[in-house]
């Protein structure tokens, strides 16, 4: 049953993805992100124009069937097709993987909507940013509006969740602020907006964009503090990694610009992931 529950999911998550391809490939930066006009229309290949068949439109298997090419004019196709599908597909499956099964039923739905809808709005907002270098406000707003559902859940039944508290876990005693959650999420907005303001006014915003400081904000009030401090060093570390890569294989100069929001997103991922563990082994090695 289990295995049945899995694969159900996964295949739903398959085909969700193929329609947040669309959503992504067809938003356009001068229009409102909720616009429905962007993604109606037939699916067709965004080199020759061809409308698709529907065996053309299979999750994931039509990519790898057609071995990455148009069946029509041979050009390549996005690689963001298989991998937002897939990105999708484990996406789903997160629930299952992370909450507890003791928690109450209607928690657990609860909060597997609500994580799940985290994840999918980290995915689009990091595919958006990377293609168009803007991350839409309603984006922000969502992940805002998702963190608050989140802090009011935490607040009532925190005992139960699993996403519950801080990602650092009891390392967050040392940082204080533990006394009050809706201060402490409000403090996490403050320090994160305040961290790229202070970037943007020192770079004179070429080191850093509006959309990147009200992503701060947004990803403040949904971890809180001392995790938003986490989110933003990760992100800087994984964008230095990124950046050094790309300076010597060749494909961007030093003059290039590279968008800040999926560090943020990638930031936010490691620190939900590995957060706790990566602060115990570091502590560990200075004998704490």
């Amino acid at each position: 049953m289990m295995i049945l529950n899995f694969s159900a999911l996964f295949i739903f998550g398959l085909i969700f993805g193929s329609f947040l391809n669309v959503v992504i490939l067809r938003y356009k930066p001068d229009r409102s992100f909720f616009l429905i006009t962007p993604i109606s229309g037939r699916s067709h290949c965004m080199s020759c124009g061809k409308t698709l068949a529907w065996y053309e439109l299979v999750p994931l298997f039509s990519f790898m069937i057609q071995l990455g090419k148009c069946r029509s004019c041979g050009n390549r196709l996005s690689r963001q097709y298989p991998i937002v599908e897939l990105a999708t597909g484990f996406i789903f499956l997160t629930p299952l993987y992370f909450f507890s099964p003791i928690i109450p039923d209607s928690l657990f739905i609860i909060q597997s909507v609500i994580w799940t809808s985290i994840f999918l709005v980290f995915l689009v907002l990091a595919a958006i940013d990377y293609h168009w270098f803007i991350i839409p406000d309603e984006l922000n707003v969502l992940i805002a509006v998702l963190g608050s559902v989140r802090i009011a859940l935490d607040d009532f039944y925190g005992e139960f969740g699993y996403f519950t508290g801080a990602f650092v876990g009891n390392f967050s005693a040392l940082f204080g602020l533990r006394e009050n959650i809706w201060l402490n999420h409000l403090a996490g907005a403050a320090i994160g907006m305040a961290i790229i303001g202070l970037i943007i006014w020192g770079t004179k915003g070429r080191g850093m964009g509006w959309g990147d400081f009200k992503l701060a904000g947004a990803l403040g009030i949904l971890f809180g503090w001392p995790d938003i401090i986490f989110v933003v060093a990760f992100a800087f570390m994984i964008g230095a990694i990124y950046s050094l890569y790309v300076l010597a294989s060749g494909e961007k100069g030093m003059k290039d610009s590279v968008p800040f929001g999926p560090f943020l997103v990638l930031g936010s991922l490691t620190l939900i992931f590995f957060g706790n563990d990566i602060l115990r082994s570091y502590f560990g090695f200075f004998g704490f």
